[in-house]
């Protein structure tokens, strides 16, 4: 189905969607839901503004202010779009309540924390979730129950380790009920496999000469992929033992990636580039699909949307430029 795409030219993006008025750093689609539900998606912009966005008539819907204009670096939903939660460079991740038009905070936990990691969200049962972040101390990350605040570890890289910063997080575990597992990515290029549930450190690949800026993993196929400021995506695979193995590298065109993600069928995924471009590859072979060219400036986050149809999936980019585009892949087939 997806060859199709590689023989037309690149598809103009379905929708743009302007107004935040400030450079779009997350994406978080809310699509999943039962009709009449109507799909919405959620930006965190660098002027400390999240915005709900109608997919419908593609305006906002709401404007959420919580992070005293500081930069919105990550939007996720807990179990449904009334219940969302953002992090900012205020040191503050806050918990929102927008059941029935409501828009207050309704919890929050200071970070202390002065990077851009954003945090990560895993579902361990009905109403309750780890959340891992980069902690204070630099080079450690804090795991945290959902919504009792409660510390379930932190997690220390070895003395001597000189692992550095946490960069980007990625909670998972293999099915409901097994063991929490965080893969950390760190300012020495390394990609670290933690388990949560004993605080260790299990396996430790070096996987970029630069820090990792976005990962991403698909827990099926036990393979990951990350990229770095240079020119080159790497993938590796978790063994049966547990340990990170460089499975292959692919180099690309420029320098540079903000962000990477699978698309939940783990069929394709696509990477946010320094050089304003989105990249489409397939997940399996790494093979190039796409080339979508529409932004002006450094695209900083990708997310694919949940919807259950796979001809209504989108995927939405957001820029330095101001811009959110909205594209359908499945369109052009």
């Amino acid at each position: 189905m997806l060859t199709v795409l590689m023989a037309l030219p690149p598809p103009d993006p379905q929708f743009v969607l302007r107004g935040t008025s400030a450079p779009v750093h997350t994406l978080h689609f809310s699509c999943g839901g039962p009709e009449p539900d109507i799909p919405l998606l959620f930006s965190g912009s660098e002027n400390g503004f999240i915005h709900v966005w109608n997919l419908k008539t593609h305006r906002v819907d709401t404007a959420l202010d919580g992070h005293g204009r500081k930069s919105v670096y990550c939007v996720e939903t807990m179990g449904g779009k009334d219940r969302l939660l953002s992090q900012g460079r205020d040191q503050r991740i806050c918990l929102w309540d927008l059941a029935e038009g409501r828009t207050s905070v309704t919890d929050s936990v200071f970070t202390e924390h002065m990077g851009f990691c954003r945090c990560s969200l895993l579902k361990v049962a009905q109403g309750r979730w780890l959340m891992a972040m980069a902690a204070r101390s630099l080079e450690e990350v804090q795991i945290l129950e959902l919504p009792s605040k409660t510390s379930v570890c932190t997690l220390k890289p070895e003395v001597g380790a000189k692992l550095g910063m946490p960069m980007c997080l990625k909670l998972w575990q293999l099915s409901c009920g097994s063991q929490p597992v965080l893969l950390a990515g760190y300012e020495d290029g390394s990609v670290v496999l933690w388990n949560v549930s004993m605080g260790k450190a299990l396996s430790q690949l070096s996987c970029h000469q630069e820090p990792v800026m976005s990962l991403d993993f698909d827990s099926e196929k036990a393979k990951g992929i990350s990229g770095s400021s240079e020119k080159v995506l790497s993938i590796w695979c978790l063994n049966e033992q547990q340990n990170l193995q460089v499975y292959k590298t692919h180099e690309l065109v420029n320098a540079g990636i903000s962000d990477i993600t699978i698309r939940p069928d783990k069929k394709i995924l696509a990477t946010a580039g320094w050089d304003h471009r989105i990249r489409i590859f397939s997940w399996k072979k790494l093979k190039p699909l796409a080339v979508l060219d529409y932004h002006t400036a450094t695209v900083h986050c990708v997310s694919f949307s949940d919807h259950s149809s796979p001809w209504d999936r989108l995927l939405a980019a957001g820029s330095k430029d101001q811009r959110i585009s909205v594209w359908s892949i499945y369109a052009q087939t």
